[in-house]
């Protein structure tokens, strides 16, 4: 939940502390508590941004997040770039594509290695060496997987000198931006790549460029939401806990119940057993006198 005292706090502590590129311009840009981030244009969008200004977004340390960039005051997770595939690098772990969008700088785009591969069925049969064949002789496909829900992708379309449009999550490697690859798109043709442009330049302009502002009112309407919902999570956790405790003591009665039955059968069973054993016993014994009167007779 929020504190009445976050703003306050959050104010006088990054005052003054413009480490972003764009900041350096207005070093007393606000930066909100996180529970304000809700009603930023930038945070739950897929931001189309160019390769420089990727290189040009910083992390704060005070939010704690490592994913969490910001533009001026502008809080930013997804980013979305459309560009051509100039290189791809295989490492351990890791496929780098190398992605130039002619913003005068290029950016790396991290997909992470699956641990399993797929191969390609065998062939029918041994005496013909169709192309199929040779598919099957080829090695091991090599799958990827995103970063955020570990979902497999594959990636064998994103080969230097193509056409994309990325999207994914932001990281740093050695003071570094880069992109972590959520999914892809092929562009199909250059008008298409120029209506990117055109909405990332009308986004830069209209909502990047001018800084994020909330009056205190604003402010204040986001703390009692925030608090709300936290009171919902804890209610609801709550309750959560008190399904779990009645769906123990139902399946504690229901083993006790289930355990007493059992043990009423057993002790029919045991009596029956008995019946049966000294009906037998009769039984033989009656033989043996039968036996024994035909044996004087």
């Amino acid at each position: 939940m929020a504190n009445n005292d976050d703003t306050t706090n959050w104010n006088h502590k990054n005052k003054g502390r413009g480490n972003n590129h764009a900041a350096k311009h207005a070093p007393n840009l606000p930066f909100y508590p996180a529970f304000c981030f809700k009603a930023s244009p930038t945070h739950f969008a897929w931001v189309k941004m160019g390769a420089t200004d990727v290189h040009r977004l910083k992390r704060r340390t005070e939010y704690g997040e490592p994913d969490l960039f910001f533009y001026q005051n502008h809080p930013i997770r997804f980013v979305s770039l459309v560009g051509i595939i100039v290189a791809r690098t295989d490492v351990p772990r890791r496929t780098i594509l190398t992605l130039d969008d002619s913003t005068g700088a290029t950016v790396d785009v991290v997909v992470l290695k699956s641990d399993t591969t797929t191969s390609v069925p065998a062939a029918a049969t041994a005496e013909s060496k169709t192309k199929d064949d040779a598919d099957a002789d080829a090695p091991p496909k090599e799958m990827h997987l995103t970063p955020t829900t570990q979902t497999s992708i594959d990636i064998t379309p994103l080969q230097p000198g193509k056409l994309f449009q990325i999207k994914g999550t932001l990281s740093t490697f050695r003071s570094l931006n880069q992109i972590q690859l959520e999914r892809f798109f092929p562009v199909p043709d250059t008008k298409a790549e120029m209506r990117f442009v055109e909405a990332r330049l009308r986004f830069l302009v209209e909502v990047l460029s001018v800084p994020w502002a909330l009056g205190e009112e604003d402010i204040e309407g986001l703390r009692v939401q925030a608090d709300n919902e936290g009171r919902k999570i804890e209610e609801e956790q709550e309750r959560h806990k008190r399904r779990g405790r009645k769906r123990a003591e139902r399946e504690e009665r229901e083993r006790r119940r289930a355990e007493k039955l059992w043990e009423q059968e057993e002790a029919i069973r045991d009596r029956e057993g008995m019946a049966v054993r000294e009906a037998g016993l009769e039984y033989m014994m009656e033989i043996e006198r039968r036996r024994g009167h035909g044996t004087t007779a």
